[in-house]
């Protein structure tokens, strides 16, 4: 595949593709990028910043070797110096290198992962679709801000690929857990360990 350079965002957080992530923007340098990504309709990635001691095995870098593209969706800019702005995750991707710029912005060079297919929940982690929109509808009714929860419409509850993403930007579990389970490469899988996580907190 084709390697490209991307400007990177290392953030304690882990982001999957078709996620909802709002962000607060102050830094000069992250000022610049998202003023340039506006401007040329570009994207810049989410990589996750590792615990202290932790390092990537492939390639020994500060941060996750495996990220993901967000595209801007929303920006307020009305603020001087601040911008709020809502990005969808869209893409996968490899870091291959990376170099730091003189103001700080780090730009990788990358390529793209493919993304997971759409496919059908089996009926044996039916549950997690369930209690997805168990918690949606609760929420809902509650009134509470859906802007702040990394879920975007239009909705795809039957599709174990996005059912599963929804789960591991939502479930609260140690960083690196929430990584390894982004980056994997089935869906069913995920669901299968996340349907794991969630029978275990029902029993406690």
């Amino acid at each position: 595949m084709e390697i490209y350079p991307i400007p990177l965002f290392p953030l304690e957080l882990v982001v999957c593709p078709g996620g909802r992530l709002p962000l607060r923007i102050f830094e000069a340098r992250y000022l610049d990028m998202v003023r340039n990504c506006m401007r040329n309709n570009s994207s810049f990635a989410i990589v996750t910043i590792l615990p202290e001691g932790d390092t990537d095995p492939e390639g020994s870098f500060p941060f996750a070797n495996v990220g993901t593209v967000v595209k801007i969706a929303e920006a307020d800019v009305t603020t001087v110096g601040l911008m709020m702005i809502t990005c969808i995750g869209q893409q996968r991707i490899k870091i291959e290198s990376f170099a730091q710029q003189a103001d700080g912005l780090v730009i990788g060079q990358v390529q793209d992962i493919p993304n997971d297919l759409s496919m059908p929940i089996p009926e044996d982690l039916m549950p997690t679709q369930q209690v997805l929109k168990q918690l949606l509808s609760t929420l809902t009714d509650q009134d509470s801000d859906l802007k702040n929860l990394p879920i975007a419409e239009p909705y795809d509850f039957d599709n174990a690929t996005w059912v599963s993403n929804r789960w591991v930007e939502l479930l609260d579990l140690p960083l690196l857990n929430k990584h390894r389970l982004m980056q994997m490469d089935s869906p069913i899988l995920r669901l299968e360990l996340i349907n794991d996580i969630l029978y275990a907190n029902q029993l406690r």
